[in-house]
């Protein structure tokens, strides 16, 4: 790590930032608290290194978002953003101020032991609202749909159908009628409600499939379709929410950033393995986890997949036919060995993976070229 001759740690709040310095060679010290606007931090950069000292700074990933590191990185100044849950902690201890807070994070900063988080690009990180924004929508809209079924259900009213939210089963809402003119009205209402939801799904995936070709990361999107059980929502969640997949090494490195190795607890002799650590991105987990579902048919080239495949190098093909040759039979040895669903789904993920990684390394993101 560089050597620099003050730590700063912030303590980032809404309104407020705590700052604590620790110097190179003396005891860390309060500065104080600052308000949390541009302002106010281009002043504390130009009083802590007035005298051309250089002057790295941390704080905490939260609500507060990447501004600040924006802010800072632009002003030349180094900056990295810790990731919460891997900062180390006093057992015993029970006393969390600001003051606290931020003289530690400045101390831990200087001694090296703080993990920092990725930072991604404004372009990726709207990219990633986007993903986001749309699952709050069909968070909504799910929840939207049980309260109308949960009303319906109250007053006698249940679909003997297959399957619901189905063309039948909004057929046979619309045979739906109330004695009472209030009910009726209510019952309009909840439907109203889950067809709102439902278009904003639709307008905020319209705006997924504008931006994804806009963008640098088309070619790995349209690369990572050709797998089997990977779509366009979940290679377009994949690539919001990872970045850049060559900035990983190895595949185990993206598979440990992910949580889906095994925790482990050892000591001398003894070595005990658990469920997977679920560290990292849950939205990512979530949506390979649903893919890896897929894989419990027969490998075969649909002609959906073979659409995607033909817009895709044979590089890529490969690949592709490889991992559902190799995660069909994956998923069907798991099955026949008496494992649970969920542990089945969560290791052929896992490997599933792997294939993400390869396909991200043969399919590089475009490069930005300036224009005159």
């Amino acid at each position: 790590m560089e050597k620099f001759s003050k730590y700063v740690g912030l303590d980032v709040h809404k309104d407020t930032i705590a700052v604590a310095i620790a110097a190179e060679d003396s005891e860390v010290r309060f500065y104080g608290e600052i308000a949390n606007n541009p302002t106010a931090i281009i002043k504390l950069v130009k009083l802590l290194s007035k005298e051309g000292e250089l002057v790295a700074f941390c704080y905490e990933a939260g609500g507060c978002g990447y501004k600040i590191y924006r802010q800072l990185t632009a002003m030349g100044k180094d900056c990295i953003v810790v990731a919460p849950s891997l900062i180390p902690r006093k057992a015993g201890e029970r006393v969390k101020t600001d003051r606290r807070d931020s003289i530690n994070l400045a101390r831990l900063y200087r001694a090296g032991e703080l993990t920092p988080v990725w930072v991604p690009e404004d372009e990726q990180e709207a990219l990633r609202d986007l993903t986001r924004a749309r699952e709050d929508m069909k968070h909504f809209e799910r929840q939207a749909k049980q309260r109308l079924l949960a009303f319906l259900l109250r007053h006698g009213w249940v679909y003997s159908g297959k399957a619901r939210w189905t063309h039948a089963h909004y057929r046979w809402m619309e045979t739906v009628k109330f004695d009472r003119q209030a009910q009726q009205i209510v019952f309009q209402e909840y439907k109203d409600i889950v067809n709102s939801f439902g278009t904003r799904v639709e307008e905020i995936e319209n705006q997924m499939q504008i931006h994804a070709k806009e963008s640098l990361s088309w070619p790995v999107i349209e690369s990572l379709m050709a797998l089997r059980g990977v779509n366009f929502i979940t290679a377009f969640t994949l690539i919001a929410e990872i970045g850049d997949l060559q900035r990983f090494a190895s595949a185990p490195k993206l598979m440990a950033y992910l949580g889906l190795v095994p925790s482990e607890r050892s000591s001398g002799n003894s070595v005990r393995r658990g469920g997977i650590t679920k560290t990292g991105n849950s939205h990512v987990r979530r949506v390979l986890i649903e893919a890896a579902w897929t894989y419990r048919f027969a490998a075969r080239r649909t002609p959906i997949i073979q659409r995607r495949m033909d817009k895709v190098p044979t590089a890529i093909q490969e690949i592709s036919w490889s991992a559902q040759k190799r995660l069909c039979q994956r998923y069907k040895t798991l099955q026949t060995n008496g494992k649970l669903k969920v542990q089945v789904c969560t290791a052929v993920a896992r490997e599933l993976t792997g294939f993400i990684w390869a396909i991200g390394q043969a399919t590089p993101m475009m490069k930005n070229t300036p224009t005159n």
